[in-house]
């Protein structure tokens, strides 16, 4: 039984990699949103140049985003690229229309004309549910209660929007090479994740 049981928790890491290398295989091509530092131009120049993925710079053409960063804004931003799709409505039963008589076809013409004009001191009338509902502010990521956490990596599936891999790796410091070693750091830890050893 305890055999069993120390077999069973050695083969759970290598299962949890597998399915992480199952989600990775299904990404092809990437988008790269702005990150701190300019981390995302030394990202960007390490897939290329390891050929992990191919690099766009259209997001609606991208499997998985990489951000540094998980937040409302990040949200808003993905929905700006690829909205959710909206359920289709159900459809509604076709109700039949009331015969009007010869003499009252002006009446309702009328009717809508005397409510057409506003009259002074008239409130005007409120939006309530069929009013603008987008969201207005100019900037969704200046509002979002969440703050970049530095040197943490997501690469989140563009479709299901779940996040398939992320690496926390702060460079030292903020010198050019440094930064690309951290860049090249991180996509050696992805290639290694896309090609767990078996």
């Amino acid at each position: 039984m305890m055999k069993t049981m120390k077999r069973c928790l050695c083969l759970l890491p290598l299962a949890g990699a597998l399915a992480c290398a199952a989600d990775l295989a299904g990404v092809h091509s990437v988008y790269l949103l702005p990150m701190a530092r300019g981390m995302d131009q030394y990202l960007a120049n390490q897939l290329a140049s390891e050929h992990i993925f191919r690099v766009v710079t259209d997001p609606k053409l991208a499997d998985a985003i990489i951000t540094d960063h998980i937040s409302e804004g990040f949200q808003a931003q993905l929905e700006g690229f690829s909205p959710t799709p909206k359920p289709p409505e159900p459809a509604k039963p076709a109700t039949p229309e009331p015969a009007t008589k010869a003499g009252d076809e002006a009446a309702p013409a009328k009717a809508a004309g005397a409510d057409s004009k506003a009259k002074p001191g008239d409130e005007p009338a409120s939006p309530g549910l069929t009013g603008k509902t987008e969201n207005t502010l100019s900037s969704p990521s200046t509002s979002s209660g969440f703050s970049r956490a530095r040197g943490t990596v997501f690469l989140v599936d563009a479709k299901s929007r779940q996040v398939i891999w992320s690496i926390y790796d702060p460079p030292k410091d903020f010198d050019g090479k440094e930064m690309n070693r951290t860049a090249s750091d991180i996509v050696s830890r992805l290639k290694r994740d896309l090609n767990p050893k078996k």
